[in-house]
């Protein structure tokens, strides 16, 4: 997922970037609404988990360029609404929020191997296949070649890379004797990922609401954006394969008691901040006429 940039804000907003915010933001309260949002409701949205105007403004700018929003201007007002870009990104967090859980419970032992050989020279290439591999949920077992516990669909991992071609992909099952408690340890960074789980819950699971969050549209907004961080960091490893004390099955409780919680007090605060107006209008304005 592209990602925006601001030290200041980033240090103010528990580590989240503008932009991560603002596609919460935007996955909570445009995706699926058919509507636009105001500029000055999304800057207000953002002031209250303590990101600047200056940095909302330049990453929705920055957002705009990317083909991630759409904009048009109404008198002096500026609109902002969703492109099928950002919606497939959208639905993608959607799913992993609401549909598949943070931990695999049905795994049936398939996984995805994916291996590949690229020269030196390729570092760029290299690096960015990497970085689709780690988002996708695939760990390093060794040299090139990359595992996945579920069957992962490759083709939009490498699309527009060189390096596709040098990509070979299979499916297996473990068989002795390889032990997969083993095979996971070394493929993934177990406790880094507990950790994540850790500090939500040092954070998120208790009766004092984090400091610096005005009200409860901030509060779900930052609450949203820290699950989802997590998450997308998390390959779903099988339940059977995991620590007995692994925390994301309680973290996922809170996350979702807690949203639960402040879902109609945000609702509310932001039907009065957001000011909005149809796709169906700026289509109709964008038309050629007949």
């Amino acid at each position: 997922m592209p990602q925006g940039s601001d030290d200041s804000a980033a240090a103010s907003t528990g580590a989240a970037r503008p932009q991560t915010l603002l596609l919460t933001f935007f996955g909570g309260y445009v995706l699926g609404r058919g509507v636009h949002v105001a500029t000055a409701s999304v800057l207000d949205v953002l002031h209250r988990v303590g990101v600047s105007e200056h940095a909302t403004r330049s990453t929705l700018s920055r957002m705009a360029r990317r083909g991630l929003l759409h904009r048009i201007r109404r008198g002096r007002k500026v609109y902002v609404g969703l492109t099928w870009r950002s919606r497939e990104i959208l639905h993608d967090g959607e799913i992993r929020i609401w549909r598949l859980g943070a931990v695999n419970t049905h795994w049936d032992g398939t996984w995805t191997l994916l291996g590949f050989s690229l020269p030196e020279s390729w570092q760029r290439q290299r690096h960015v296949l990497r970085s689709r591999l780690l988002w996708a949920g695939f760990g390093s077992l060794q040299g090139g070649l990359w595992i996945a516990p579920s069957t992962v669909e490759v083709g939009p991992l490498l699309e527009s890379l060189e390096a596709a071609e040098r990509v070979k992909v299979f499916q297996a099952r473990a068989l002795s004797p390889t032990d997969v408690d083993d095979l996971v340890h070394d493929a993934w960074d177990l406790e880094a990922l507990a950790d994540r789980y850790r500090r939500f819950l040092a954070r998120w699971d208790t009766h004092v609401p984090p400091t610096g969050l005005p009200d409860s549209l901030a509060r779900q907004l930052m609450l949203q954006t820290e699950w989802l961080q997590i998450i997308r960091q998390d390959p779903r490893l099988p339940q059977q394969h995991l620590p007995e004390d692994w925390p994301a099955e309680r973290a996922q409780q809170v996350f979702r008691a807690l949203n639960a919680e402040l879902e109609p007090a945000a609702r509310a605060i932001a039907a009065d901040v957001l000011d909005t107006i149809p796709d169906e209008a700026v289509e109709a304005e964008n038309s050629p006429p007949c």
